[in-house]
């Protein structure tokens, strides 16, 4: 299986440039089920889980 592209991904992007825009809105509600940001979660450090948390208001143990 192939990484996830979470890091680099279009619409995750669109979230950072304008949160409130339709594929920001978009991007946020899928992490709540997809698969693959489970994935590129579970593989980081973390450090850098924690940041990723903190700067998208993510539960906190959401991705434990």
């Amino acid at each position: 299986m192939s990484e996830p592209g979470c890091a680099t991904c279009s619409f995750r992007a669109k979230y950072d440039e304008k949160p409130t825009s339709l594929l920001g809105r978009l991007w946020r509600w899928h992490t709540n089920f997809c698969p693959g940001w489970k994935a590129y979660m579970k593989s980081l450090p973390d450090d850098e889980k924690k940041t990723i948390i903190e700067k998208y208001d993510f539960p906190a143990g959401k991705f434990a």
